[in-house]
């Protein structure tokens, strides 16, 4: 396992959101030109990394939270999953069965998607306003091991403050986990070795 505690190079606040169409685990294509909510949150993981596997509960609690504010949650596994079988699609689709996923669970299997955004690390969220515009980009919160003694909650008052109208308190944040795991001959140059 790789660790990565960095952040996207690729895209800066307020570039606006890489368009993707991908296939989701409970069967769904989510394309993002056709999502209307207020505020976008795109967040790269997977099934094996222990510190995706530690956020799931929480995320679930967030996406559930702000549902009928107008926030679509939408989370991607761009793992090379010949590599890394636990992190292939029917692997997926298993997961998101067991955690009772209630936002889709897109496989990004060319990874141009994680490219796009220059994804590094599971989890690694993104969050878009109405224009799609990038305005926050990070981690979930400071504190991935032990929920009860985190102090900054970076991606919930991200979206919050989007949904008042308001700035992220935060607009960048470095994410911490593990590394994409690229196919042979696809990660990109800033990349970290032995990916």
């Amino acid at each position: 396992m790789v660790l990565v505690h960095d952040n996207s190079r690729v895209l800066s606040i307020g570039d606006p959101l890489p368009p993707f169409a991908l296939h989701a685990a409970d069967g769904m294509t989510v394309d993002t030109r056709l999502i209307k909510d207020a505020v976008l949150v795109v967040i790269f993981t997977c099934n094996h990394c222990p510190y995706a596997k530690a956020y799931e509960d929480r995320l679930i609690a967030l996406a559930e939270r702000f549902d009928e504010q107008g926030v679509q949650f939408v989370l991607i596994n761009s793992n090379d999953a010949a590599g890394y079988p636990e992190d292939s699609f029917e692997a997926m689709k298993a997961r998101a069965a067991e955690k009772g996923f209630p936002f889709p669970y897109c496989v990004d299997e060319s990874q141009e998607v994680a490219l796009a955004f220059g994804a590094l690390c599971t989890p690694h969220c993104f969050v878009f306003d109405e224009e799609r515009r990038l305005r926050y980009k990070g981690q979930v919160d400071d504190n991935w091991k032990e929920p009860q003694d985190v102090t900054r909650h970076a991606l919930r008052d991200a979206v919050a403050a989007l949904l008042a109208d308001d700035d992220p308190p935060v607009a960048e944040a470095n994410t911490i986990g593990c590394s994409i795991k690229w196919k042979p001959g696809d990660a990109p140059a800033a990349a970290v070795p032995g990916t």
